[in-house]
């Protein structure tokens, strides 16, 4: 069995969960869990860490950059931000102008790239008070979620024929896309929604380096030795792995996150433990 990470394109329709679900049965191992949910109507990459000691270390892969192709349409509101809530038209003000490219390229440059304020919308996954948000919100009961700061790196227009527009976003872990398209929408004064969306890029992992869910094999995984190569690495001898399995502390300078590798493989991650000492904080 090969540990590590598989890159799939997630289609439309499925749920992140529904994906694993997927790779779980076709690869015969339950061992199987993502870095990073995709809405179901949106498409794209979607990383799977496959075998036991490919989720031990997933949490190290938490906080990546993301990238998307996004498409928006103006002119209109969606209770869920997206093109699954509903739509509601939204009659252009008096005195209203439409937009030009420019003008709403200028818009994003000033108000939406950095570290901006951002609220999740009511349908997401975010916790509030214990509880998913999208639950309360299908029950109809209120959902109040505080803004939280989220950074977006780039943010370009690749077209724009109105009501349709079409942007490239390079983005912070935690972005909801909805949200950047129902707030575009509202500083241009005539509602937005996002329509369409397909994540392109998951840290350095491109969608063009995916394969569909039906069929990727065993192959197609990427292993934990590639993965883990750019992390710190100390070599351990045969009487270190022995402490390492019995949890004892080893005589080893480490900074954090540092692997320990045997006979050219990963087996633990290793944090410093003071003096001079390092601890295995997950043995793989």
């Amino acid at each position: 069995m090969r540990h590590g990470f598989l890159l799939i394109d997630k289609p439309i329709g499925f749920t992140s969960h529904d994906a694993v679900a997927v790779v779980r049965r076709n690869f015969h191992e339950r061992s199987v869990g993502h870095l990073g949910t995709l809405d179901p109507l949106a498409t794209g990459l979607l990383v799977c860490a496959v075998g036991k000691k490919a989720l031990k270390v997933i949490e190290l892969f938490a906080d990546l950059r993301k990238e998307y192709i996004a498409e928006v349409t103006l002119g209109a509101v969606s209770t869920s931000n997206d093109r699954d809530g509903v739509i509601e038209q939204t009659p252009p003000k008096s005195g209203w102008v439409m937009p030009e490219q420019a003008a709403v390229q200028r818009l994003i440059h000033d108000r939406f790239l950095g570290t901006i304020s951002q609220v999740p919308p009511a349908f997401s996954a975010v916790h509030v008070g214990g509880e998913r948000a999208y639950r309360k919100a299908r029950q109809g009961r209120g959902v109040n979620i505080p803004p939280r700061d989220v950074t977006i790196h780039s943010c370009d227009v690749l077209s724009y024929d109105f009501p349709l527009l079409r942007l490239r976003i390079d983005c912070g872990s935690g972005t909801y896309i909805r949200s950047l398209a129902h707030d575009l929408g509202h500083l241009l004064f005539c509602g937005g929604y996002l329509s369409a969306l397909c994540r392109t890029k998951v840290g350095e992992w491109s969608l063009d380096d995916a394969v569909s869910l039906e069929s990727a094999t065993w192959t197609d995984i990427l292993p934990l030795k590639d993965i883990l190569a750019p992390f710190p690495r100390i070599d351990l001898m045969a009487d270190d792995l022995d402490d390492v399995r019995c949890g004892r502390f080893l005589e080893r300078e480490v900074e954090k996150n540092t692997f320990g590798w045997f006979e050219d493989l990963p087996v633990a991650l290793l944090e410093p433990a003071g003096e001079g000492m390092a601890h295995a904080r997950k043995v793989l």
